[in-house]
């Protein structure tokens, strides 16, 4: 089993939905307006000169299958997005145990 992170600007969560249902997944928890900055990239901070936040979705995966297909749409999504801080990002861990 294991466990993602997808994390992306929040004007992208329209996008990164229809990953979601392109790749059969219909589970996941979202937290909205979340603060951050990546290497590399402009701090998202919701205010400022910085006033975007991000987006992160938790899923969890029973199977590889559907993981594998959304790595796949995230992957062709940011071949098309020019800007690095625009692109959407997936963190992937191992998950032990789903009660």
């Amino acid at each position: 089993m294991k466990i993602a992170f997808v994390v992306h600007n929040e004007l992208f969560t329209s996008r990164v939905m229809q990953l979601l249902d392109a790749a059969g997944i219909d589970y996941y928890t979202r937290w909205e307006e979340v603060q951050g900055k990546g290497h590399g990239t402009e701090p998202h901070l919701g205010k400022g000169g910085t006033p975007s936040t991000n987006t992160v979705l938790m899923i969890a995966f029973r199977e590889e299958a559907p993981l594998e297909t959304l790595i796949q749409n995230i992957t062709a999504a940011n071949a098309a997005i020019k800007r690095p801080d625009d692109k959407i990002r997936l963190f992937q861990l191992p998950l032990e145990r789903i009660v």
